[in-house]
């Protein structure tokens, strides 16, 4: 639960899953690279399950056809180059945003929170995906998950991001749809709130207890307006 008169110094916000929906197209690259190495494709009801660790652990995931399965590591040598370059060529083609996203982001802005963007994506697939949305110019900083030498769930990339912003971890909010976030803002010592959307592996996040759960971002208005009565 947030804590009354609440007003973070800092709001970071994940990409995929909470922003937007990328699955279509990690779907179509999965597929595809499954049928060049001669198998057949997953689909999307199992990509949607698979995603939100990073285009490493998806192409593992979809080697092996589990979650938590692990491919050998000359399967995965073969087979990781050809996702990398079918994403490269179709990061946004079939993404879409959420319903509110721009609605949510303008409304933080309008107020004067300073916002970030940290995502386990590569940079090289989310600076095209953010610029493509036109979502780019509203973060202060973007976080990849190459950007630094570890990603969610591990705090670096919040404790990163609070430094560049001065802001110390216990004034800050992360907003995200997965356990993923929800480690690395536990960890960070960040406030988090999630979207009951999004990509978790198929449980509700509610199951890993965030401070609130919300709906569609514009929520967030109305849930950081309760802190300031």
């Amino acid at each position: 639960m947030l804590p009354n008169s609440f007003r973070p110094g800092l709001v970071l916000v994940d990409l995929d899953g909470t922003l937007i929906d990328s699955v279509p197209d990690l779907t179509y690259c999965v597929d595809q690279m499954m049928h060049e190495l001669g198998r057949p494709p997953r689909g999307e009801q199992a990509v949607r399950n698979w995603v939100g660790n990073g285009v490493e652990r998806l192409v593992s995931r979809a080697l092996a056809g589990s979650l938590d399965g692990r491919p050998g590591a000359e399967d995965f040598a073969r087979a990781y180059p050809i996702f990398v370059e079918l994403y490269a060529q179709h990061t946004h083609q079939n993404s879409v945003l959420y319903p509110g996203v721009r609605e949510g982001l303008g409304w933080l802005r309008a107020q004067g929170y300073r916002l970030g963007c940290v995502t386990n994506k590569a940079a090289c697939f989310t600076e095209p995906l953010l610029t493509h949305f036109d979502l780019r110019g509203l973060f202060e900083i973007v976080i990849s998950g190459d950007s630094l030498p570890e990603k969610k769930p591990s705090a670096l990339p919040l404790l990163h991001a609070a430094e560049h912003f001065r802001v110390e971890p216990s004034q800050a909010l992360m907003v995200g749809d997965s356990i993923s976030d929800v480690k690395a803002a536990r960890a960070a010592g960040f406030f988090i709130v999630c979207m009951s959307y999004g990509y978790n592996h198929g449980q509700d996040i509610r199951d890993a207890q965030p401070d609130a759960v919300i709906d569609a971002l514009p929520e967030l208005a109305g849930l950081l307006a309760q802190q300031h009565p």
